[in-house]
Order: C-alpha cells, then sequence, then structure tokens
C-alpha cells in the first residue's frame, strides 16, 4: 500500500499515528508489541510527535519491547548512534525502563555484535523473530536499513544480523537481515524529499534489481507492507 501525503511535517505526523495505531492492535490482539525502530529525520519527527500529547497517552508504554533495525557502529553516546536519536527523542522522555529497550550493541567488534543481537532476538520473540512493527527508511541510493546497494542483500540472510562494510562510509554497520524484517507483521517504510524521488521510482516501478535498489528486497512473507510518502518523494512516480 502507498499513502502519500502533501509534505515532510504531515508525513511524520502520518507515521506517528500508523506506530502508535498498530502497537494498541499488537497489544490488543496478542497483549504486547515488539517495534523496530529507524533512523533518520522522519523517525526522528515522528518519535517526539509520539512522546508528546495526545499519542503519549494513547498507548501502554509499559508492553512495548523496542528494538533496532540497524546501527552504526559507534558507542550510544556517539551523535551518528541511532539508539542515542531514539532515546532523546522517544525512549528517554517516555521513560521506558531499561529491561524494555534491546539496542544493538555498536561499539563491540562488528560481527560479535550481529551474533549478539541474533541470539539476542531469539531469546526474546523465537527462533524464527517476528516484528509486530518494523520502522523503515529508504535513502536516495535505494538503501534501507543498512542494506546497501552493491551487496547482496540476501547474503547471510539467515544470520537474522549482519555486520557489512559500507565502502561509501568506510565504516562497518550492523543491520536486521531481510529474513527478519519480511517476518514482520507490518512493515512501515517512510521517505520524505525531492532527493528520493529517483529512488522510490526506481524501487516501485523500475525493474527488480536488488542489488542496485536494496529496499525492493523488502517483501513481507505474511504481513502487510506500508509505503508512506510525501508529495515530493512521490513526484518521480508515473502511477499516484
Amino acid at each position: 500500500m502507498l499513502e502519500i501525503v502533501d509534505d515532510a511535517d504531515a508525513l511524520a505526523q502520518t507515521l506517528a499515528d500508523t506506530v502508535a495505531a498498530e502497537i494498541g492492535n499488537a497489544i490488543a490482539t496478542r497483549g504486547h508489541c515488539a517495534l523496530a525502530l529507524a533512523g533518520g529525520s522522519t523517525p526522528k519527527t515522528a518519535y517526539a510527535l509520539l512522546a508528546a500529547t495526545p499519542l503519549r497517552e494513547g498507548v501502554d508504554w509499559s508492553k512495548v519491547r523496542f528494538f533496532f533495525g540497524d546501527e552504526r557502529c559507534v558507542g550510544p553516546d556517539d551523535p551518528q548512534s541511532n539508539y542515542k536519536m531514539a532515546y532523546e527523542a522517544l525512549l528517554g522522555p517516555l521513560r521506558i525502563p531499561a529491561e524494555q529497550i534491546f539496542r544493538m550493541r555498536g561499539e563491540d567488534e562488528p560481527a560479535n555484535a550481529a551474533r549478539d543481537y541474533a541470539a539476542l532476538l531469539r531469546s526474546q520473540l523465537g527462533a524464527k523473530p517476528v516484528l509486530d512493527l518494523m520502522m523503515l527508511g529508504m535513502g536516495p541510493d535505494g538503501h534501507t536499513a543498512s542494506l546497501f546497494p552493491g551487496s547482496d542483500p540476501l547474503e547471510d540472510d539467515d544470520s537474522l544480523v549482519r555486520a557489512p562494510y559500507v565502502a561509501k562510509f568506510s565504516a562497518y554497520r550492523l543491520t536486521l537481515t531481510p529474513r527478519v524484517i519480511n517476518s514482520s507483521r507490518l512493515v512501515a517504510i517512510a521517505a520524505a524529499g525531492s532527493e528520493k524521488a529517483e529512488a522510490l521510482a526506481a524501487a516501485l516501478e523500475g525493474p527488480r534489481d536488488p542489488l542496485r535498489c536494496p529496499v525492493q528486497i523488502v517483501a513481507p512473507v505474511r504481513g502487510r507492507l506500508l509505503w508512506l510518502v510525501d508529495r515530493a518523494a512521490a513526484s518521480g512516480l508515473r502511477k499516484t
């Protein structure tokens, strides 16, 4: 499903509303919610909205477990850390207890950190982990999570978590693999801005080539896929 909104502010609000609603649905259905957070400017704004009235009061945050879709290989206090951003915008303001937060340890040796996070997912969510809601973004190059062009996104898929070396940043990243992403009950991909227009058109209307456009690998097996984009990002689509 594709939903197009007017601008970046409307996109953040729609994303926040979607997250709140899906948390409520998961709690009503299963008694709890497993949510994987994303980095980026749109999620950051959405987190601030979730942590503020009225959305803050409409969610039973005590029944939510917070995971992460990807992370930079930095410490939790580093400005580049997805965890740091999420904590400052959402987890801290909501006073989420530490036992509900499951961060990727970017400060550890990358391969070990990936292996440890996969073990954590299995311990929390079972041998075949299923997230209730997976939040994702998309870069201008078509990457999502830390699955970047030029590397097969299905490499080591069974490992659940990878530690790819991203040449353009000369750095390692930690990322969930498509096996985890596509096992989610809902995957919500948010994209804003004209700089995303070419990548969005390639993802939705171009030939299938996940090596060039990794976001195309996102295809929930039994769940739903929701694209949330603003008009600027959708400007390159032939069909809207």
